[in-house]
């Protein structure tokens, strides 16, 4: 019955629930283009095309594809995983990259972390010092931020008296991840929704509308 009662909707009820519909299809979205940040690392084809393998300073890196969750303020989550591939006869070592934007696709905050041998050593939250909702120099904030995450990370692995050259220079490999996740992030605004039609009014002398 229900069925039925909706095929026999008025032509303005048809308008009204055609209108409402198209409501959650105009807000505003952010997005991670994980296309665009493949081909930033070298193309997703390792690991089932699900990982990318590039070179920093001689060490050999690979970042998988990110996890992507959308946050209740309308952002998204994005945790990245990056290998440093130690070679055939030695366990890899792995870090962490977590980034966290807003419903506007600005970066609020940031914190890594970096597993070698069993240890793991984790960096301070780098917070943004922009105001809710602001959107004017984030992108300088974002770059303060990920200057600041490679600091404080590297600052706390040298507390481990590394030598190996891909370990000392994990914290660069975060950075360059950090860099490339942020240019693939964007931002797409609402779209105005289109207004109903106005009802006509009368026009003097005109005959009344029959109602059918």
């Amino acid at each position: 019955m229900r069925v039925m009662q909706t095929l026999f909707l008025s032509p303005a009820r048809w308008l009204l629930l055609l209108w409402s519909a198209s409501i959650a299809m105009l807000q505003a979205q952010v997005s991670l283009d994980q296309q665009a940040l493949g081909e930033s690392l070298g193309g997703w084809d390792v690991k089932r095309d699900k990982a990318a393998d590039y070179e920093l300073s001689g060490s050999k890196y690979r970042t998988y594809k990110p996890e992507i969750t959308p946050t209740p303020e309308g952002g998204i989550f994005v945790s990245v995983r990056i290998d440093y591939v130690r070679g055939v006869f030695a366990s890899n070592d792995f870090a962490t990259l977590e980034m966290t934007f807003d419903a506007n696709g600005t970066l609020t905050s940031t914190q890594s972390s970096i597993a070698i041998q069993g240890k793991k050593i984790t960096s301070d939250v780098m917070r943004s010092g922009l105001k809710f909702g602001e959107t004017q120099g984030a992108v300088g904030s974002a770059v303060k931020m990920g200057g600041d995450l490679v600091a404080n990370l590297t600052e706390k692995l040298s507390r481990e008296n590394l030598v190996e050259a891909g370990r000392v220079t994990f914290p660069a490999a975060v950075r360059h991840n950090f860099n490339k996740v942020f240019q693939a992030v964007s931002y797409t605004a609402p779209v105005q929704a289109p207004l109903l039609p106005e009802k006509t009014p009368a026009q003097p002398g005109a005959p009344p509308e029959v109602k059918k």
